[in-house]
């Protein structure tokens, strides 16, 4: 009986061993002769999660527009206005087309080898093209059927192989052999693990070597840091000055603290093209702005009436986007700026998607010259034309900052008085930004009001008319020794007194609120602070937003 069950345990055995050797051979021999095209990218083999297969027609490697957004730009558009594909990569905007042996980058035309082109619905890009718009290098291994495609921006270590041996699929005792690797070939290194190198073949292949099978590591090519534009936190102001009025002397004047103004430069026409509002006052301004160390980004509004059907047609043309863009890259290289703030407002829901595009097309060509770009948007909920408008999680995806106006909770438009900007406004919509819209904390700026509103109303509690109060007034317009109520919740005095037959009311913006909504920078980490609106201040505000920004 023990014979019986031994001879059957040694015959589990060798069936299992045969089995392992069998498929280590087969699997060998089927690895050796690839069916389907393989894409190794960054030292990665991807094959598995193409959505698409790879072609090769000729010299060119084709790759479907879906994996193309998966791997290199999820923002990839067909433009089927004009026949083309666009793409944006970091500091690159790009057209190809699919007629013409063409590519535009950042506006300007080259030829190429060859266009995009279209299959049975999926549209293949050939990526040999791309090279230079996603900083790649790509090679094409027919022996084995495989691409490989490597971002120059990162390190590559090369090595020589020092004795013929088999590459293995892991460091385990019991691995596949991939293949065999003769001395003398190169590799690249992809990493060191407890004895044993990753590696990459020089026909594309990825495996395991024991470490003692190298020599001569050399780092090929250094990784190239991306550098960051801005360290410490924003601290901007607003400096408006109406679409007709001359920029304001600040001669002068030191705001501590602050590192970038925002003055009202520029707006559209009624054509949708770039009018500007600087002048020799504007180029002492700049002056003024940099011989303090302020960084200037100027305001590009789309204010006044007519503006939300302007707008909108800019926004559904492709051509009348890169021709804003174009005018909008010219003034910032005219006057030497150092970013751009964006604040259109007023615009259609359904051009939601479109202020998106519009937003990722101009980033890449600001990028292109060292310029920051930030975006003002209302808070998350609100009306169609003045919240629904926007997509702020792309929006912070591709902008440097995404800047919330946390103000008017009750505005010039609303039926009933109330708040500014309550703290618990404020900080459920900075969560809805966060944890909803899914943007990085570091690029979301808070925007603070140096303001609040004086509301009017008749004894049956209707609205008579409300008035905007800059910060600094609002002693002088409501009585004094006016007995003040504070709101936990809102975290802001509250007064009513009465004037005849009506009631005064209003929700006081003072240091006290103003540190609270304040602190939700330093809670979030967020990226800054921006304030609304230059010469609303007291008079020692800057040094006091500077201590609750610098308070740990």
């Amino acid at each position: 009986m023990e014979r019986k069950k031994l001879k059957l345990i040694i015959a589990i055995i060798a069936t299992i061993l045969i089995g392992i050797i069998g498929y280590i051979a087969n699997d060998y021999i089927i690895l050796g002769k690839n069916k389907t095209i393989n894409v190794v990218i960054n030292n990665r083999n991807i094959t598995l999660n193409l959505r698409k297969p790879v072609i090769i027609e000729g010299e060119e490697i084709y790759i479907s527009k879906q994996d193309i957004g998966n791997y290199f730009d999820k923002y990839i558009y067909e433009e089927k206005q004009n026949n083309q594909i666009i793409t944006t990569y970091e500091d690159k905007i790009a057209e190809i087309s699919l007629e013409k042996n063409e590519i535009s980058i950042n506006g300007t035309k080259k030829e190429t080898n060859a266009h995009a082109i279209k299959k049975e619905d999926t549209i293949y890009i050939p990526i040999q093209e791309m090279e230079e718009i996603y900083g790649i290098e790509t090679e094409y291994k027919g022996d084995t059927k495989v691409v490989t495609i490597d971002s120059i921006t990162r390190e590559q270590k090369k090595a020589i192989i020092a004795k013929d041996t088999a590459l293995k699929s892991t460091t385990r005792i019991i691995a596949k052999t991939i293949d065999r690797v003769k001395k003398g070939s190169y590799v690249i290194v992809i990493a060191d693990e407890n004895g044993y190198a990753k590696i990459r073949t020089e026909n594309g292949k990825i495996g395991y070597v024991k470490s003692n099978k190298i020599a001569n590591t050399v780092v090929v090519r250094e990784a190239r840091e991306k550098e960051e534009q801005n360290k410490e936190k924003i601290n901007l102001v607003w400096d408006y000055f109406s679409t007709y009025a001359q920029a304001p002397n600040r001669t002068g004047e030191k705001m501590e603290g602050v590192n970038v103004v925002s003055p009202a430069f520029f707006h559209l026409d009624s054509n949708g093209k770039i009018q500007e509002n600087v002048g020799d006052k504007g180029q002492a301004y700049i002056e003024w702005a940099h011989s303090n160390g302020y960084k200037v980004w100027p305001m590009v509004q789309n204010a006044g009436d007519g503006m939300l059907t302007v707008t909108s047609k800019i926004m559904n043309d492709y051509k009348k986007r890169q021709e804003l863009i174009d005018e909008i890259f010219a003034v910032c290289i005219k006057y030497k700026l150092d970013g751009i703030n964006i604040d259109f407002e007023n615009m259609k829901q359904e051009d939601k998607n479109l202020f998106s595009r519009f937003i990722i097309e101009l980033t890449p060509r600001l990028k292109s010259i060292g310029l920051d770009i930030s975006v003002d948007v209302t808070a998350p909920d609100g009306s169609e034309t003045w919240s629904l408008c926007f997509d702020r999680h792309v929006i912070g995806d591709v902008a440097d900052y995404i800047i919330f106006m946390a103000y008017d909770q009750y505005g010039a438009s609303s039926n009933k008085s109330g708040t500014t900007a309550g703290y618990d406004w404020v900080k459920v919509s900075l969560k809805k930004f966060l944890d909803t819209e899914e943007i990085k904390s570091e690029k979301i700026i808070l925007a603070i009001p140096l303001y609040t509103r004086l509301w009017t109303e008749n004894s049956n509690g209707e609205i008579i008319k409300q008035s905007p109060v800059s910060i600094k007034s609002i002693d002088k317009v409501i009585p004094k020794d006016l007995g003040k109520k504070w709101d936990d919740n809102l975290r802001q005095y509250y007064v009513e007194y009465t004037e005849g037959s009506n009631i005064k009311k209003m929700w006081i913006e003072d240091e006290k609120s103003l540190k609270e909504k304040i602190s939700l920078i330093t809670d979030y980490d967020l990226g800054g602070v921006a304030s609304w609106v230059k010469d609303m201040e007291t008079e020692n505000f800057w040094s006091f937003l500077q201590k609750c920004l610098t308070l740990e």
